[in-house]
């Protein structure tokens, strides 16, 4: 049975500002191509369909033109909720929806209740497992303590014991939303730690045939059996370096696995930079960067004048600028109060110049930040003798 695996497309969801609705139109479009090219037998979709839990109208918009077009393919499809998206919305119509061959998976009570397909070697149970906040499930699933490992335990345990009443030879796949331990975070996932310590081991998912996981945006196999697709979509400039895929996976008549990564459209590249800006703005080495999305970040002594405009001259899609001065001196891990121990105001003040700027406040500066020092006094001394009378 071949299997398309694919989850975070966090529909809604914008990169610096930058919509991204028409790049995740186009993802669609290119998940329905695949399906129809590759003669997928099922599509699973690992949690994080929207990026918010009330995603706006037009994401809304294309997650339903999205489930008319896999079920007009009549290929079936389960889908699971993830930490960003609101589980009692995404499930609404569930059972309707299942009978266009869309199944939602939303409620973690009904983990064990798998999607049953065949081929010719006969039934491929389908597990969809919701993400599962500890604090929230712990008692309805029956698990000890709170925590992810405890929750995913006893959600796996019940799955396992459904499939141990079934036909004997029937092959397993489970779909989760989890941070596995091994797995390789980024920074544009939202943290589920709350509740508890969120890693989990992959050792949760043993007995099953494979694990189709969501969470983390980068592709990444933690083993032969549990895997991530990750994002369609870059989704952080920490993502610069991924390739974006989906899995095509081939679930044998024994349940062996074999693997390919389908790349997915990309909109645009992305381009860390680093350096003095003089650099950015003449390295040649950087001229295949001119139409990638940007983050710069400066390293001149001195913040320079209109960095931002600047660096837009040559590279028009620069979405995000930082400033690392070299030579900065650290703070050797003091305290922001012992920092400013023994320290006037406009010395406090004169700190923050410099910080913020790479050089001190030159002596004109130096005599505005003095008087505005003296006038705030002023004021004080004048408020503090009115109250008095």
């Amino acid at each position: 049975m071949r299997l398309l695996h694919t989850s975070d497309w966090h529909l809604g969801r914008s990169f610096h500002r930058v919509n991204l609705l028409g790049a995740q139109a186009a993802f669609i479009d290119h998940l329905v191509d695949t399906v129809r090219e590759h003669e997928v037998d099922a599509v699973l979709v690992a949690g994080d369909v929207y990026d918010r839990a009330v995603p706006p109208l037009p994401a809304v918009a294309l997650f339903d033109r999205a489930l008319h077009r896999l079920a007009d393919l009549g290929v079936p499809t389960v889908m699971i909720s993830g930490n960003h998206d609101s589980a009692r919305r995404l499930g609404v119509g569930a059972g309707l929806i299942g009978r266009a061959g869309i199944h939602l998976r939303t409620d973690p009570e009904g983990c064990a209740d798998p999607v049953v397909l065949s081929d010719a070697h006969g039934d491929v149970a389908l597990y969809g497992l919701p993400y599962l906040e500890p604090a929230l499930v712990k008692d309805a699933i029956g698990a000890e303590r709170v925590s992810h490992e405890a929750v995913l335990g006893a959600a796996m345990d019940r799955i396992r014991a459904d499939l141990a009443g079934r036909t004997p030879g029937t092959r397993s796949v489970v779909l989760a939303h989890a941070f596995v331990t091994g797995g390789r975070a980024s920074d544009s996932e939202r943290d589920i730690a709350v509740g508890g310590v969120e890693a989990v081991p992959a050792s949760v998912f043993d007995g099953v045939d494979y694990a189709a996981l969501g969470h983390l945006h980068g592709c990444q196999t933690i083993n032969e059996r549990v895997r991530y697709s990750g994002s369609p979509l870059a989704y952080s400039f920490s993502e610069a370096d991924h390739r974006k895929t989906t899995w095509l996976v081939d679930l044998g008549p024994a349940g062996e696995i074999t693997a390919e990564r389908i790349d997915t459209p990309v909109p645009r590249r992305l381009a860390r930079l680093r350096g003095p800006l003089a650099a950015l703005l003449e390295d040649p080495a950087h001229t295949a960067h001119e139409e990638s999305w940007i983050e710069a970040t400066l390293t001149d002594p001195v913040r320079p004048d209109d960095p931002m405009a600047r660096l837009a001259a040559r590279f028009p899609y620069i979405l995000s600028l930082a400033f690392d001065p070299e030579g900065r001196e650290e703070d050797g891990g003091a305290t922001y109060a012992q920092r400013l121990r023994g320290r006037s105001d406009q010395e406090i003040a004169e700190d923050f110049v410099a910080h913020v700027r790479g050089g001190g406040a030159d002596e004109a500066e130096r005599a505005v930040l003095q008087a505005a020092f003296e006038d705030v006094r002023t004021a004080a001394a004048e408020g503090l003798q009115e109250a008095r009378r």
